[in-house]
């Protein structure tokens, strides 16, 4: 049966301080990879594994102070407490450099900010 992570009952904090109103985090991992091919054959016979690169996004209603405090060579760490229940998993996000902030607001609604982020690495841990 998957874990399924509650949104009211996690918490994302930034250099340590409780980011308030957090709607989503999501971020992407990735690695590049060549394939090694034996001379004359057409199968893969190996693979090597090069950079990797961590890309994220903290949605959130209105406005974080936080985040709007950093400057943009301000390195900082983002630490998302996932929880269910008894179960917990933390992601962190360590010397992130903010890359881009959005804001909108539609009629009827509120507002709401993007800021996009990249990281050094990702950890996560039970």
């Amino acid at each position: 049966m998957p874990t399924v992570f509650v949104a009211n009952e996690s918490a994302v904090l930034v250099n340590g301080e409780a980011v308030e109103g957090v709607r989503a985090v999501e971020y992407r991992r990735a690695t590049v990879r060549s394939d090694l091919y034996a001379i004359g054959a057409a199968e893969r016979i190996g693979v090597v594994s090069g950079h990797h690169s961590v890309e994220g996004r903290l949605r959130v209603a209105s406005a974080s102070r936080a985040l709007d405090a950093l400057g943009g060579d301000d390195v900082f760490q983002i630490s998302a407490q996932l929880r269910h229940g008894e179960t917990t998993l933390t992601v962190s996000f360590d010397e992130c450099l903010l890359t881009e902030k959005s804001f909108a607001m539609g009629a009827g609604g509120h507002g709401e900010a993007v800021y996009a982020f990249t990281a050094t690495r990702v950890r996560e841990s039970e």
